[in-house]
């Protein structure tokens, strides 16, 4: 389930970032966000499988 970690920082990562770039005036609305919603797409869809790895 290391992929699934890493795709989950991934996109909390682009949750996170794009929205800072943005407050900092250095990224236009549209292109923070598109990456927005493909951050949240992709936490949404790696997030459960990560968090719900037993380590087995």
């Amino acid at each position: 389930m290391k992929t699934a970690r890493l795709l989950a920082l991934l996109g909390l990562l682009l949750t996170l970032v794009p929205a800072g770039l943005f407050a900092l005036g250095l990224l236009a609305e549209g292109p923070m966000k598109l990456a927005l919603l493909g951050g949240t797409i992709l936490w949404f869809a790696a997030a459960p499988r990560w968090l719900g790895d037993t380590g087995d």
